[in-house]
């Protein structure tokens, strides 16, 4: 059971990861540009970067940490 829940928290970790890896922009807006329409959420550029940053290395580290998790087989015996 235990083992199902942190799977699936892996496969959504990853799914974001992609998803926020795709939104920065290097040089243009890149695919950050087809989600901002209208008003935006941030202040500035910079500050919508930071954001995906940070976002982008906490799925990181999510997504590692229980790939490592998961292949070791801690979770099978809780």
């Amino acid at each position: 059971m235990l083992q199902t829940v942190f799977t699936w928290i892996w496969l959504a970790s990853g799914v974001l990861l992609v998803v926020t890896v795709l939104l920065h922009s290097p040089k243009g807006d890149g695919m950050g540009g087809l989600a901002s329409s209208g008003g935006s959420m941030f202040s500035s550029a910079r500050s919508a970067e930071n954001t995906l940053n940070r976002v982008s290395w906490t799925l990181l580290a999510t997504f590692l940490g229980l790939a490592v998790a998961l292949s070791a087989g801690w979770f099978k015996g809780a």
